[in-house]
């Protein structure tokens, strides 16, 4: 079998290249495309987003189990296989969630929305949660398993600076949406996520091989467990905040700039700052966990952004580009919390081990990410009935004046809201500190050795 090498991560980064193809287009343009394209009602939105992605959060433990239960195809591979399935579903729903049906009737009209989200929804948890548990079979060196998760990162970063470029295409120079415009852009990012895909399953190789999961798999005795992890319910608080303000911000963003600043184009911009952001964090951010440790790495920039955020939510800023200066402060604190969330995860699981006595990674694994679809999924419901309830008329070139500041008000607050979470979350629950952390991996690697020396 083939070493690891470049190659593996390589097509590791572009599993979550073809991921975030469909997942940020969608989660950032779907409901602006539905609201301004097809005219449907804000409410109508916010319902389809509550049911449709708890829904998708309480399928994750699902799905996510199933490459433990069943092992399909010949080639051996456990999670693979999945992805080869879901990968060509999650391509035509990307496009049909951007086919303008806007001349179909009311009731066509409202079917083809839900079945396209919801199709989206299932088949993006068919190659997500498949893909999240692949890291531990092509390697299972620590070191070589970090390789993958940077490489991780930097694939949906790549996507992320192509999607900055999105509203060059979709609005106009005078803010106005090009109906037909998100349409041809869902064509050429779905091509894009399939390739990505083929790319991966190609390049990468599954070596670790796993038992099938038995009759002595519990998941209650894992919930048990969970309820007892307390910096994973910690982490789990947080990461909703960081979720809230990824997914709100990324809608919100789109009708403030539009409707209160009028220059929808500067999101150009602002998306292209956050990721320069995090492209100037990566070589610092190993030097600042070291000295201050994971969680204080994230408190100390979140308490900062929280106190901007206010400001922000309380002063209305008249300048669109001091708006947008500040704006960036306030996203400092998140963006730690995204390049950290998943080395504080593995704290959480080195924990449930410890105080369980046995691993289980991929179902503490769903259980997080469950919370992050909880968040996710509270953002884009609360968003969509508050743009009705603040008087956000679907289908309207422009909005009035007095819709446009309680636009601001709805946009400042979200990250206000978030920050306080991430603060409650991490710096009043979380109780990991760096060197319990330490204490808890030397433990509990003393005792794999114990163990493997007594089978020998």
């Amino acid at each position: 079998m083939k070493k690891f090498g470049i190659k593996d991560q390589f097509g590791y980064a572009l599993g979550d290249v073809g991921g975030s193809f469909v997942n940020l287009l969608v989660d950032s343009y779907f409901m602006v495309f539905c609201t301004y394209v097809l005219g449907v009602s804000p409410f109508f939105m916010g319902t389809l987003f509550l049911f449709s992605r708890l829904w998708d959060a309480f399928n994750d433990p699902l799905i996510g189990s199933l490459p433990d239960r069943f092992q399909i195809g010949k080639s051996g591979d456990r999670f693979k296989p999945y992805i080869k399935i879901a990968m060509l579903p999650l391509a035509v729903a990307c496009i049909m969630c951007f086919a303008d049906v806007s001349s179909w009737g009311a009731a066509a009209k409202h079917i083809w929305i839900c079945a396209s989200y919801i199709i989206y929804g299932m088949s993006y948890t068919g190659t997500s949660m498949p893909y999240g548990s692949l890291a531990s079979v092509i390697t299972s060196d620590p070191v070589e398993r970090t390789k993958l998760s940077t490489a991780r990162t930097i694939g949906g970063t790549v996507v992320g600076l192509l999607l900055a470029f999105i509203p060059q295409f979709i609005y106009d120079k005078n803010s106005n949406v090009i109906p037909d415009a998100f349409f041809k852009v869902a064509v050429v990012f779905a091509i894009c996520s399939i390739a990505a895909y083929i790319g991966m399953v190609t390049l990468s190789t599954e070596r670790v091989k796993y038992e099938m999961s038995g009759s002595e798999y519990s998941y209650i005795e894992v919930l048990k467990g969970v309820i007892k992890n307390r910096p994973l319910i910690g982490a789990m608080v947080a990461t909703m905040g960081s979720v809230i303000t990824t997914t709100g911000s990324s809608q919100f963003g789109s009708y403030l700039y539009k409707e209160y600043y009028h220059n929808a184009q500067l999101l150009t911009y602002v998306t292209l700052a956050g990721l320069l952001f995090i492209f100037i964090l990566f070589p610092v951010i190993p030097k600042i966990v070291e000295k201050f440790g994971k969680r204080n790495a994230i408190l100390y920039p979140t308490v900062v952004s929280f106190a901007v955020s206010l400001v922000l939510f309380l002063v209305p800023i008249k300048n669109v580009w001091i708006y947008f200066g500040l704006s960036m402060i306030v996203n400092i604190g998140n963006a730690f919390f995204t390049m950290l969330v998943w080395a504080l995860v593995t704290d959480c699981l080195d924990y449930q081990e410890y105080i369980t006595g046995k691993r289980a990674d991929g179902s503490v694994y769903s259980i997080f990410t469950f919370a992050r679809k909880l968040g996710s999924t509270l953002a884009s419901t609360i968003a969509s009935y508050a743009l009705g309830w603040i008087g956000y008329v679907s289908g309207a070139a422009s909005q009035t004046p007095e819709v446009a500041g309680r636009i601001r008000y709805l946009c400042t607050g979200i990250p206000v809201i978030t920050g306080l979470l991430i603060i409650v979350g991490l710096g009043f629950i979380f109780n990991l500190k760096k060197e319990d952390s330490e204490r808890i991996r030397i433990e509990l690697q003393e005792k794999r050795d114990a163990k493997k020396g007594a089978l020998s």
